[in-house]
């Protein structure tokens, strides 16, 4: 962010401000802020000394990275997908991980160098040594004491060969340990009893399946593409929660390619279940209910499809809350800013996401009939979404103002697989993806985003 300091100014309508680097940024709420990074496609990294944070590193462009929020509000990131750092055009895998803390981007660790194996060294032991292999679209998440999980994505095992993994990490005081899974890819589910943890229970490999972390610090996964207890590859739907150190299989078929039971909508049965499906939209609420939203997989028909189905699970059912059973169902986005019982986001997938401290979810872009840059907010308190921005046609591009300057015209351009955070102020971050730049390329991007809600 080397125009920084020069772009900072002081606005008369401040609501709040964020000290980033010695200058005070003023921030509007509802509004976008480009932060960091380029506003064309393809960018290609730049790591500095592993460790020295500088205002020139820029993680390259990708998409399907895992992230986390540490208990000091920093933003972390861990591999993807994206632009080999040679710069030759080839699109490969990461595992380089990135700090972002005061305005600046921090190569922490990992590889500046594309598609490396993984390190595990032995397990439940940590070591400076060890470091998951390239992967994208794991499965993350923060313990209750601010440690850092990984679970799974496709990339490279301990061999070097790529493909589905099912490897479980922590990452803490600097140092990865392999707690558990294995590390070699394409392992198939071993789910034990339904609703009983043991040591031998894990989920087979998979990417792109839903997560989620309840108050407890507990970790549920749901679905995904990966290998089923007969170790055939597929969509998924099944429900696994991660405590005190064993997996439980909570409920959903162990088998691959499930057709979606909706039962009645708004009523919770021990029959309904949502479809086999992959890179859905979840979040968990102020109840401790996990949602989902959308995804690609398996509908009502069995067809298989691009979703836009909202789910609700408590109290071990699932309820079918809203949107269409059936695939490709149009958005009702009603009038920007006005909730209505009618809203819904149109069926996608890849879509980024959030939680504010109310427990709404907070919903941007996607790829559906094109790709969306559109934000909404679902209150699950009243049931009913609200267009918050963006725009309701697909494909556009990006609008990026001044870097570090707030503007009501500011906006990401329209992406998938985009990588989200939120940090202890309850603000929305939003890096990269696959999507449009300023310029209309179409592509990985590397521009990091704030809005403040």
């Amino acid at each position: 962010m080397g125009n920084w300091k020069k772009s900072c100014v002081f606005i008369l309508t401040v609501i709040t401000s964020i000290t980033i680097t010695g200058c005070v940024r003023s921030t509007v709420h509802n509004e976008w802020t480009w932060m960091s990074g380029s506003n064309l496609t393809f960018q290609v990294g730049t790591y500095g000394t592993q460790g020295s944070p500088a205002t020139t590193n820029f993680p390259g462009a990708r998409g399907g990275s895992a992230t986390w929020t540490d208990k000091a509000g920093n933003l972390w990131l861990f591999g993807g997908i994206g632009l080999d750092p040679a710069g030759v055009g080839t699109v490969l895998n990461f595992n380089d991980l990135w700090k972002f803390s005061g305005g600046q981007w921090t190569w922490m660790g990992g590889s500046n160098i594309i598609n490396q194996t993984g390190l595990y060294g032995v397990q439940g032991t940590a070591g400076l040594g060890n470091i998951p292999g390239a992967r994208y679209d794991a499965a993350s998440w923060t313990d209750v004491s601010g440690n850092f999980w990984l679970f799974g994505g496709y990339g490279y095992d301990s061999s070097g060969a790529d493909g589905i993994l099912n490897d479980l990490w922590k990452y803490s005081n600097g140092e990865w340990t392999w707690v558990g899974g294995s590390k070699l890819a394409g392992q198939p589910g071993i789910y034990g009893t339904p609703g009983k943890a043991t040591s031998g229970n894990v989920p087979g490999a998979r990417y792109g399946a839903d997560s989620w972390t309840d108050a407890t610090g507990n970790f549920w996964l749901f679905g995904g593409v990966g290998n089923d207890s007969t170790t055939i590859n597929g969509y998924l739907n099944d429900l696994w929660k991660y405590s005190g150190g064993e997996w439980t299989w909570m409920g959903g078929p162990n088998i691959r390619n499930q057709t979606g039971i909706y039962g009645s909508q708004g009523t919770a049965s021990s029959s309904n279940i949502p479809g086999a499906r992959f890179d859905a939209v979840s979040w968990i609420d102020a109840s401790e209910n996990l949602w989902l939203f959308g995804g690609w997989g398996f509908d009502s028909t069995g067809s298989r499809t691009l979703l836009g189905d909202m789910w609700k699970y408590s109290e071990s059912q699932w309820t079918w809350m809203g949107g269409s059973k059936y695939g490709y169902a149009s958005g009702v986005y009603g009038v920007q800013d006005i909730a209505a019982p009618n809203n819904i986001p149109g069926a996608r997938y890849m879509a980024a996401s959030w939680t504010d401290a109310a427990g709404n979810l907070w919903l941007f872009g996607g790829q559906g009939l094109g790709e969306f840059n559109d934000l909404w907010k679902y209150s699950p308190s009243t049931g009913e979404w609200t267009w918050v921005g963006g725009s309701d046609v697909a494909n556009r591009l990006g609008m990026y103002g001044t870097q570090g300057i707030d503007s009501a015209s500011s906006i990401p351009g329209a992406r998938g697989i985009a990588i989200s955070w939120t940090d202890t102020s309850g603000n929305l971050w939003l890096f990269g993806g696959e999507g449009y730049s300023s310029t209309g390329g179409m592509g990985y991007l590397n521009d990091l985003w704030e809005y403040q809600p």
